[in-house]
């Protein structure tokens, strides 16, 4: 039996993160909401999620703040950044951090699953075969 993959869903604004938990359990995901990224990190299962989905603004630790930490714990799942607060670069710095997809709000129920499927994907790893 293969196991549902688990997305954890970090935002601060509550209406959004649970609108997106409703959505993925719908699509039978395993959903794990957190009101920001240092809630996140002290969760017991961090190694069992197959993906984070990440506001980039929020009081305290933002997105990015965040991810460097997943990484410094050697934690390398994939990571979905959402924003309304687009800028010059944030698409570039996000992408640097190895963002699987950049979501900018107000988004598409179809766009968040579209990002959500590159995500899981299974990754290539070492070198191309000759």
């Amino acid at each position: 039996m293969i196991a549902r993959p688990t997305i954890a869903i970090v935002d601060d604004d509550v209406a959004v993160r649970n609108a997106m938990g409703r959505l993925l359990r719908s699509l039978d995901f395993g959903v794990q909401l957190f009101g920001g990224g240092q809630e996140l990190l002290r969760c017991a299962s961090l190694r069992c999620l197959s993906c984070v989905i990440t506001d980039a603004k929020m009081p305290g630790m933002d997105g990015f703040a965040l991810i460097e930490e997943l990484r410094a714990r050697n934690l390398d799942m994939p990571v979905i950044f959402m924003t309304a607060f687009a800028h010059e670069g944030f698409a570039q710095r996000a992408t640097a951090m190895s963002a699987t997809c950049v979501l900018y709000k107000p988004f598409q129920d179809t766009d968040m699953i579209q990002c959500l499927e590159k995500a899981l994907r299974p990754r290539k790893t070492g070198s191309p075969s000759p």
